[in-house]
């Protein structure tokens, strides 16, 4: 699978907009490794880089072992996990995105020693930057994953922008602005996982961004309840039921949405506890059909609101992740906003791929010494390198 996209600008460390720049060294190849907020699978690509161009060379969408995805599920909605378990799932985790490294090398033909380092997102458990004292948590263990696939690894992706300040979070804008900036239109990337982010692109103007609130998590957690299936599958259960207006009133009540960026969230607050609170709110008793329409155009809401307040002047919306394939929520996203809403395949970049690429790509920014985050985004105090490197061992 070879798909290659020409920018027509080469950037320096940082240009006058304040974006990252782009590692001006020989073309290499990379892997980009990340887990989502659903614990679906472990999205894995790799990819070359050059200057002002990548191509993508391979994909893979490792599954996880059944047990031990109903683990990490359940460490992630814990209040107090132990510390052997906690122990336990890192190292096991670790050997998961290890392996899913290794598959997709070996499906693309492709020897480790071919790759330059590999950018290891890991699985989020925790997500506090609001607290007295911020912190995010990602487990993988990366001398797991740089041991077993003999690969140089870069992690904890997020932890120094927390430290100079940031929300650690969205760290794909940078990426986004790479690929997706035109000098004429006002555009919004949108990228819908379980909780959803946008960056916004506006001509000679920095970029923004921020999470806007649930993409598909929501959606997610009450089909599985009522249908024991994963995911809504193109939104089509969504499409039967109707809107219940007071419970919808009562969810866009969540005062999150309206706390002004930077801010970022997860499974913190977007949980099952919190839909069954809202639910119990509301003045209304739903069927759970009509719950999961509702869900849907909440998380429809919440998004376009976002944007409306972030980029009134947005002319077109480029959509990637899951949720683009949820072709009911796609339908009420373009019904709420007057931009053009497509998907990023438009822009011959296959939506499913672009968060893996983006950590593949915040690897080579940190080996070649270039800061990955966006302060106008995160509000960190200052651009900073991301990540920490950890050694292959030669095999």
């Amino acid at each position: 699978m070879g798909t290659a996209r020409r920018i027509s600008q080469h950037l320096d460390r940082r240009d006058k907009l304040g974006r990252p720049g782009t590692p001006q060294h020989v073309s290499k190849l990379y892997i980009g490794l990340i887990s989502g907020t659903s614990v679906d699978s472990i999205d894995a690509v790799l990819a070359r880089f050059d200057a002002a161009s990548f191509e993508l060379i391979a994909t893979h969408a490792h599954s996880w072992e059944a047990d031990l995805s109903m683990r990490l599920d359940a460490l992630i909605r814990s209040a107090a996990p132990t510390w052997h378990e906690f122990g336990t799932l890192h190292i096991e985790t670790g050997r998961a995105f290890a392996q899913a490294a290794l598959t997709l090398l070996e499906r693309a033909g492709v020897p480790a020693t071919d790759v330059c380092a590999i950018g290891h997102h890991g699985q989020t458990v925790h997500h506090a930057p609001d607290g007295a004292e911020p912190f995010t948590i990602q487990i993988g263990d990366p001398n797991t994953v740089a041991a077993r696939t003999g690969i140089t690894t870069v992690a904890d992706l997020r932890g120094y922008d927390m430290a100079v300040g940031g929300q650690g979070a969205p760290l794909v804008p940078a990426f986004h602005d790479w690929l997706l900036r035109s000098e004429t239109e006002h555009r919004v990337v949108l990228n819908i996982g379980g909780i959803a982010n946008i960056t916004t692109l506006s001509p000679a103007a920095p970029i923004l961004g921020c999470d806007t609130g649930p993409g598909n998590t929501l959606l997610d957690i009450w089909i599985h309840r009522h249908h024991s299936q994963r995911f809504d599958d193109h939104g089509r259960w969504s499409a039967q039921g109707h809107i219940c207006e007071p419970l919808l009133q009562t969810l866009l009540a969540e005062r999150w949405l309206d706390r002004p960026a930077p801010k970022s969230t997860g499974r913190e607050l977007f949980n099952a506890d919190w839909l069954d609170a809202k639910i119990e709110q509301s003045a209304a008793r739903p069927t759970p059909v009509d719950v999961q329409t509702t869900l849907a155009e909440f998380t429809a809401l919440s998004i376009i609101k976002c944007i409306d307040r972030t980029a009134p002047q947005c002319q077109r919306i480029i959509v990637c992740g899951g949720g683009v394939f949820n072709d009911h929520l796609m339908t009420r996203l373009r019904s709420h906003s007057g931009a053009i809403v497509e998907s990023s395949a438009q822009h011959d970049l296959d939506p499913q791929w672009v968060e893996a690429l983006a950590f593949a790509w915040l690897a080579q920014a940190r080996l070649a010494g270039i800061p990955g985050n966006v302060p106008s985004v995160t509000g960190a105090h200052q651009p900073a390198i991301l990540g920490s490197i950890y050694s292959g061992v030669s095999q």
